[in-house]
């Protein structure tokens, strides 16, 4: 097996994101999967980290032996690459698709011959998933996928708000889809596989037509969605922890 290892659960959206770039980019992995019905969270290792006010999808995917590997939150997805230790997923993406630039996909951050501004323009979406789209999708998820499994009541209008939240960023992404193949341009990118995990999770719990009532959304989903990639890191999540 390779060097590098992830650690958690792959239901988890920011795991999925990671998993999703290392099959992009064609890199060996060891998954090392959190059950959570096993009570890994409430390892003695993991009880030891002071969160001040953790978000609810940290609740739902704490990290074990999270002090072993030397991450400040205790939150997932962590990940080892041989001596170096990262956390936060689009941070690993990046180090990914940088490290093993020579490897599978290498068009993640812009095309090689592309140069900073191609770079740049991934870069502008990648950072619009994070603080435009993430947020009320994040909300969304939560809501719509997690709560339930977690015996917790949705909150109906928590749903309507970030719903009118999410449509407002997604008319943007339709204005510029409706002038790229992609959201950065014509070739995929990490600033697409990054709305995957949330986008995925929001369709399936019965807010689809967020994406399907604006045409050029629906064709961007459809595309990205269909990737191998992804269809294997949905496999994965269908998947019981051994």
């Amino acid at each position: 097996m390779g060097s590098v290892t992830v650690y958690g659960p792959p239901i988890s959206p920011a795991v999925s994101r990671v998993l999703a770039c290392l099959l992009e980019k064609d890199v060996v992995f060891n998954l090392v999967n959190i059950d959570m019905s096993k009570a890994q969270h409430k390892s003695p290792d993991f009880l030891k980290i002071q969160v001040a006010s953790p978000p609810p999808l940290l609740l739902f995917f704490p990290t074990v032996s999270i002090l072993l590997l030397n991450l400040p939150f205790g939150q997932v997805p962590a990940f080892q690459d041989e001596h170096t230790t990262l956390f936060e997923s689009r941070a690993i993406c990046r180090y990914i698709c940088d490290k093993y630039a020579d490897r599978g996909n290498r068009s993640l951050l812009g095309r090689r011959g592309g140069g900073l501004v191609e770079r740049a323009h991934v870069e502008q979406w990648l950072e619009a998933e994070g603080q435009s789209f993430n947020p009320p999708s994040s909300t969304l998820v939560f809501q719509l996928a997690f709560a339930p499994q977690m015996g917790l009541p949705q909150d109906p209008a928590a749903i309507v708000l970030n719903e009118g939240k999410l449509a407002k960023v997604l008319d943007v992404y339709e204005r510029q889809l409706q002038e790229s193949r992609f959201l950065a341009g014509d070739e995929f990118s990490l600033a697409d596989l990054s709305h995957l995990p949330n986008s995925h999770y929001i369709r399936a719990g019965g807010k689809e037509e967020l994406f399907t009532s604006r045409k050029h959304v629906a064709r961007w989903w459809e595309e990205i969605s269909m990737r191998p990639s992804w269809q294997k890191v949905v496999e994965m999540q269908r998947t019981p922890p051994a």
